[in-house]
Parts: C-alpha cells; sequence; structure tokens
C-alpha cells in the first residue's frame, strides 16, 4: 500500500494482516503518514496504490457492512459544542449503525469517568473530559476493529489506565486494535506488534518479529 499527500510520498509498502486479539502500536515522526495510514483504513482515504480487504473482500465492495465492523476515533474529540455528551454518543452511534439506548449511553459515559457531567454541554468540559466522551463510544458498539488515532491526548494517568483495560478487553475477545500513539502501551492480553512509518522515505519499518509481506 502506497500513500501519496500532493507532491510528497507519505509512505510505501505497507502491506500486513491482522489475526483476531492483535494490537498494532503504529508510530513515526509529524507527517509520516500516521494518520493517513488510519483513515486510508477506515476508508475514508484512498491509497495512491494497493487496496484493504476485509474478511477476504475489498472494503469498497463491502460498504457499510465494513463500516459496522469498525470504530475510528480521530485525534479531534468530533463531539458537537452545544450538545451534552449522552447526545453526542446517541448522534455518533447511530451514525456508525449501532443501536444505543439513552440507558446505555449513561453507562458507558459513566464507565469512562463521566459520572455527573453526561447532561452537560461539551463547551463545558475539560479536553480530557471530552476526549472521554469520545472513547465512549468504543463502549457502545460490538465492532471488531478499532482504529485509534492520538488515543491517549488531554487524558491523566487514571484515564490512560482506563483505555488500556477497555482495549484490553476488546482484544481478550478476539477484537483487533490499531493505535497511533508514542507513549507506552500497558496492554494485558492479545498479541503486540508493532508498525514505524519513516519520516523522510516514507517506507515502513518494522519489528517485534511481524513479518509483513
Amino acid at each position: 500500500m502506497e500513500c501519496v499527500r500532493g507532491d510528497r510520498r507519505l509512505f510505501r509498502d505497507v502491506n500486513f494482516s491482522l489475526a483476531p486479539g492483535t494490537l498494532v502500536q503504529l508510530t513515526g515522526a509529524n507527517g509520516s503518514g500516521k494518520t493517513s495510514l488510519l483513515r486510508i483504513l477506515a476508508g475514508l482515504m484512498t491509497p495512491e496504490r494497493g487496496k484493504i480487504n476485509w474478511q477476504g473482500k475489498d472494503i469498497r465492495a463491502l460498504a457499510e457492512d465494513y463500516c459496522r465492523d469498525l470504530t475510528y476515533i480521530g485525534h479531534r474529540n468530533g463531539v458537537k459544542e452545544e450538545l451534552n455528551s449522552v447526545e453526542n454518543l446517541l448522534i455518533a452511534s447511530g451514525v456508525a449503525g449501532s443501536e444505543c439506548s439513552n440507558a446505555e449511553a449513561v453507562n458507558a459515559l459513566q464507565h469512562m469517568g463521566l459520572a455527573g457531567r453526561e447532561y452537560l454541554p461539551a463547551r463545558l468540559l475539560s479536553e480530557g473530559q471530552r476526549r472521554r466522551s469520545a472513547l465512549a463510544r468504543l463502549l457502545t458498539g460490538d465492532t471488531t476493529l478499532w482504529l485509534l488515532d492520538e488515543v491517549f491526548a488531554s487524558l491523566d494517568e487514571a484515564a490512560r489506565a482506563l483505555v488500556e483495560s477497555v482495549i484490553s478487553e476488546h482484544l481478550a475477545k478476539g477484537g483487533i486494535a490499531i493505535v497511533a500513539t508514542h507513549q507506552e502501551l500497558h496492554i494485558g492480553n492479545g498479541v503486540f506488534r508493532h508498525l514505524e512509518l519513516g519520516s523522510t522515505s516514507g517506507d515502513r519499518k518494522d519489528s517485534g518479529g511481524w513479518a509483513f509481506c
């Protein structure tokens, strides 16, 4: 797979397959293409060359069926300032095609540490609380593939540990997570792999004994 933005090639020859229960930590210098790679995997961008298959089929052909299998959370929280966290979560779940009741939304937000703030407009929340609100989407859908961009941005140590436990539980159930972060991950379950995108040549580097072909 190759990605080109404007007149610059961000990366090339990125090819890999993922088994259930796998966590991939995606790293690379600023501008190396981490966000672009996640957006390509989410079906939001088209690679210059290559394609993405899910369960043996091109995601372009799967369309909505693929979207129902993934949760993508970008480095921006994607919450509407005038809405409260419950409303934001219900809308996000609806757009993703997953059913979520008001009670389920409240429970997810409370689990993410927002008890007592579920009905506050997002503009009144701190950056860390907005991030928690966005990450509550991980608890309301039954998706297999999680694509997370700078997942720990604005989170304190307790919140990071909470998110790591949520990811660990996801992997234990056979889920897959690709996480773009330079922070050390403490995940108790699953198979860990590391993918580093080069910042100059655009070539990928791999570690941990995983074969990228």
